[in-house]
């Protein structure tokens, strides 16, 4: 229950008798119990579905000792379920209370445990939330209020089966323990079943399990001495809880300061694991730029005085320093940053901030589990038998890659992954010729747009690892014989661009994008023209005119909005629109503008609208840009200029492409 010596947070940092302090507050041990830390930093319960039929399978295993090597305290493994009523029809997620689970769950700690660092594991029951789903048996709920996020009312449980919930945890705990997991954390988070008994809205029950903070706070308690009685005297018991949010419906931060001491009272637990929001908006987009939690926990923290693990959003070192040494936390934990870079623990400690590959928050592959959950800017997390992301880049003729002179063209995200990957390896020598005067090239449109920026983190790491291995980067460049002369392979990273509108006088979503202001002047009203496909580029248009304060009119063929964009984006884009002059035309396409008026068609019956527009943003088809030496026999293509997809292909293209080459030179 205990930290170093009980001191507080500040003092816990400082390094005793006289010694020179750490050089990152992190880098201080911890100890929880009989389980002592070798620093402050945790990866925190997540799962990426490297999981069988509810077993963990090698792939999982692989994925977790990568991990392990990564330099954090304790790594903790999420999305393990504790009773069969919680188990969606995928079964992606781990079955605890199976015995069939036993030798994956063991092997999983067993590779958590390689790389020093301590093996955690999270139990938890979803209740209501059926995450879309479905479920083999009913779902149930402390009571028969609908979720938001289904569509019809779980099942209520009764007085008796609250207690078997209860033993059910415990004998996930138990099989848990007997695998080799060192600390077993209790999710009462994010909406799930514990977190639904303690929040009021969810929770109407009128028996000792409803009512009052105390009553609301019985059920976990109960886990929390079931999951005592299955762990045993060394193994360290958490819980995780989190803020919903500030509004009247949510469970908030004080509330939870109330519902824990009567947790804590009746069942003490070692460690406070704290985190933000419900389901659909417990993983912030890169529209949060700074940790919600920050400055906000110490009341929290000083009522319990237990070592509180602080998440959510932690994707930087200096945010990370701040929350430790302004006694906000005791433990800092964050899942992104480490699948975007491994070893971001290790980097962070030894103040190697500059090369960390950083996690910009874009929701895509992490949250799609196609067929598990991979990472847009880290190519080398691949599905189960692949040595990197899956990617083929185009080789026109059957091209066999060769080097070691390589010219890239085109300094958007695909080039920029191939020149810092060939060029990291010996006797592989790299120039970039760049047409603008600038490095980007998509990513720095879709970076210029509002809540964007996590583009630009990317951005600033490949400039900082272009200058580190020396590549040679020609901006305001075309490329032409000269400049490719001599060169033994050339990369065609070209991009793609923007169909010009089809309204006189309408500006591209991309142009838009990068200067907005050049647009505004005497305007009092904007029309975007969606393409139907409900990407960034149309809702970023969207979001920058709304934030000089003008009405918009969106117009898109689409038969929904901003369908394009992660579902849990999406989620945190409805809550900033709330209120704000929009209005939305679907399904309907632009006829014609003038005199400050937008015409649209309806798609449907071909009804005519007038829509005020001072301005008009149109999201154009996007093309791979020409090269002006398609014929070169020498060239591998990747990115959109082979076709025009997003940033993770590119990306992926660009590591494949640079691996193959290389492998040839050598």
């Amino acid at each position: 229950m205990t930290t170093d010596d009980a001191r507080r947070p500040g003092a816990a940092i400082d390094s005793p008798r006289g010694r020179p302090a750490p050089a990152h507050p992190a880098a201080a041990p911890l100890t929880i119990g009989a389980l002592t830390l070798r620093n402050r930093l945790v990866v925190s319960a997540h799962g990426l579905a490297t999981v069988s039929d509810g077993v963990p399978n090698a792939h999982d295993q692989a994925y977790w000792r990568r991990l392990a090597a990564g330099g954090a305290a304790l790594l903790v493994a999420g999305g393990t379920q504790v009773s069969p009523e919680s188990m969606p029809r995928n079964r992606i997620l781990t079955e605890a209370f199976d015995e069939r689970a036993a030798p994956g769950l063991a092997a999983r700690a067993e590779a958590m445990r390689s790389g020093g660092a301590a093996a955690g594991i999270q139990l938890g029951h979803l209740g209501r939330e059926t995450l879309g789903a479905g479920t083999f048996l009913p779902f149930v709920a402390p009571s028969p209020v609908p979720g938001p996020r289904e569509p019809a009312p779980a099942r209520p449980l009764r007085t008796d089966e609250i207690a078997l919930i209860a033993e059910d945890f415990r004998v996930s705990t138990r099989r848990c323990v007997e695998a080799g997991f060192q600390v077993v954390e209790i999710h009462a988070a994010h909406g799930y079943l514990l977190a639904q008994f303690l929040s009021r809205s969810a929770n109407t029950r009128a028996d000792r399990y409803g009512g009052d903070a105390a009553g609301r706070a019985r059920a976990l308690a109960e886990v929390v001495q079931a999951v005592r009685a299955g762990a045993g005297e060394d193994v360290v018991v958490g819980v995780r809880v989190s803020v919903e949010g500030d509004g009247p419906a949510h469970l908030r931060l004080e509330e939870l300061a109330e519902l824990l001491t009567h947790v804590q009272a009746a069942a003490p637990f070692d460690y406070l694991n704290l985190t933000w929001g419900d389901r659909g908006r417990y993983v912030p987009d890169m529209a949060t730029t700074r940790p919600p939690l920050l400055g906000r926990t110490h009341e929290l923290r000083d009522a319990l005085g237990v070592p509180l693990l602080l998440c959510a959003a932690f994707r930087r070192s200096a945010d990370i320093a701040e929350a430790l040494e302004s006694g906000a936390a005791d433990l800092v934990g964050g899942a992104r940053a480490h699948i975007a870079d491994p070893d971001f623990a290790t980097k962070v400690l030894d103040d190697r901030d500059a090369e960390i590959r950083p996690c910009v928050a874009c929701l895509q592959d992490c949250r799609s589990y196609e067929p598990t959950g991979l990472c847009a800017v880290n190519p080398d997390l691949a599905p189960a038998g692949s040595p990197r992301k899956p990617a083929l880049p185009w080789r026109p003729g059957g091209h066999r890659p060769r080097g070691p002179r390589v010219v890239v063209v085109g300094a958007g995200p695909a080039g920029l992954e191939f020149a810092v990957t060939a060029a990291a390896r010996d006797g592989v020598e790299v120039t970039v010729l760049e047409r603008s005067d600038r490095i980007g090239g998509q990513l720095r449109s879709a970076a210029s747009a509002p809540h964007r920026t996590g583009w630009s983190d990317l951005l600033g790491y490949y400039r900082r690892r272009l200058d580190a291995l020396g590549v040679e980067v020609r901006l305001g460049t075309e490329a032409t014989e000269g400049n490719l002369a001599g060169a033994d392979e050339i990369v065609w990273a070209t991009g793609a661009r923007e169909n010009p509108p089809s309204l006189d006088g309408a500006v591209t979503a991309e142009a838009f994008l990068r200067a907005p202001s050049a647009w505004w002047s005497g305007a009092g009203s904007v029309a975007v023209c969606d393409d139907g496909f409900g990407s960034w580029l149309g809702i970023g248009a969207v979001e920058a005119a709304l934030a000089e304060g003008l009405p918009v009119t969106l117009v898109t063929p689409g038969t929904g909005f901003a369908g394009g964009i992660p579902g849990e984006s999406r989620t945190q884009l409805l809550e900033r629109l709330a209120n704000r002059p929009l209005e939305i035309r679907l399904p309907a396409t632009p006829d014609r503008w003038s005199n400050g008026v937008l015409h649209v068609r309806s798609v449907l019956d071909g009804t005519e609208h007038a829509v005020p527009a001072d301005r008009v943003v149109q999201v154009g088809t996007r093309h791979p840009r020409a090269v002006p030496f398609p014929d070169r026999v020498a060239a591998t293509w990747i990115g959109d200029a082979v076709a025009p997809r997003g940033v993770s292909h590119a990306i992926a293209e660009g590591r494949a492409a640079a691996e193959e080459m290389t492998a040839h030179v050598g």
